[in-house]
């Protein structure tokens, strides 16, 4: 049998370095969520969120899932999902923007022990 019969794949693996530094971005990204969601900025509170995860989302998917060593096919699909989570937020979004809420008390506010059971 000659050495020419097995099929060379070539998998691509990341360094230490690389990966150590993306999980400690990763983190840090996870901290700086927690502190924005002490903040109160309003309305950019969930827009903050959503950039920090979305830049997660990234890393992980570009280091620890290859997907800078894959096909372009991959990539194409890869960019296509976060299209369609885009559309899905988008629409979300814009269900919840449009409806006119008006706030109703709990029911269980109302009783004289204030919520508290006793």
């Amino acid at each position: 049998m000659s050495a020419h019969t097995h099929a060379h794949l070539h998998v691509h693996i990341p360094k230490v370095r690389t990966l150590v530094l993306v999980w400690l971005a990763l983190i840090c990204l996870t901290g700086m969520t927690t502190a924005v969601s002490y903040l109160e900025l309003g309305w950019m509170n969930i827009v903050i969120a959503l950039l920090i995860a979305v830049s997660k989302a990234s890393m992980v998917a570009w280091i620890f899932m290859g997907v800078r060593h894959t096909t372009s096919l991959t990539k194409l699909f890869v960019v296509a999902g976060l299209v369609w989570l885009g559309i899905m937020i988008l629409i979300t979004a814009s269900d919840y923007n449009t409806r006119n809420w008006t706030y109703q008390p709990m029911p269980w506010a109302n009783n004289p022990a204030g919520g508290l059971s006793k």
